[in-house]
């Protein structure tokens, strides 16, 4: 059987390779960037205690001062403008609208990838019928309301309001997208989609 890698000692140097692959893959922001590599720090201190001969004294030695490179390198990139947090807030805030996610679950996403409250106000789609439109985005991938492909009952409307709710949608643009007829409802998410 093959011995697991083992991940490189964190040096300033291996981190800051580290945080340009990464960002040559993925968008991030600077609290999303740092951890990730504070996860790389921790799965090398839980190789390193897993393994014979390593204190935990030696390896603090070495996680203190690379948590505290993580953090340099992150805001280094941020100064840099390699990092942009508005900018990724921007752009995830549309990309999470166009797929269906309400106003709520979107700013939720973004201040769990660690962007400050107010860039999160500042990157919200301004279009007014962003709301309703992504309930029916999110009605349409679930075939509810005008596009469910069975008969409504009082049920499935109440199964229906309650699946928009769950996505964080009021019950006014709940009910609004739920009352909508099939072709109005498609030509408002053509419509919207096109806007952004």
């Amino acid at each position: 059987m093959r011995e697991p890698r083992i991940p490189p000692t964190p040096t300033h140097a291996s981190l800051k390779d580290a945080a340009l692959f990464y960002l040559s893959r993925y968008a991030t922001t600077e609290a999303g960037l740092r951890a990730v590599l504070h996860r790389k720090i921790a799965n090398w201190a839980r190789h390193m205690a897993n393994s014979a001969g390593h204190s935990p004294e030696e390896i603090a030695a070495i996680t203190t001062p690379a948590k505290q490179a993580a953090t340099e390198i992150a805001q280094s990139l941020t100064t840099a403008g390699i990092i942009n947090d508005q900018i990724f807030a921007v752009s995830r805030a549309k990309i999470l609208t166009r797929s269906g996610r309400s106003r709520r679950a979107t700013m939720a996403h973004l201040a769990a990838k660690g962007v400050k409250a107010d860039l999160i106000q500042q990157s919200l789609v301004s279009d007014p019928r962003a709301e309703l439109a992504a309930a029916l985005i999110h009605a349409k991938k679930r075939r509810l309301g005008p596009f469910a492909t069975t008969p409504i009952t009082p049920d499935s409307r109440k199964r229906a309001l309650s699946s928009l709710a769950r996505a964080g949608f009021s019950g006014e643009t709940a009910s609004r997208a739920l009352r909508m007829e099939h072709g109005e409802a498609e030509e408002l998410i053509i419509d919207f989609r096109a806007s952004l």
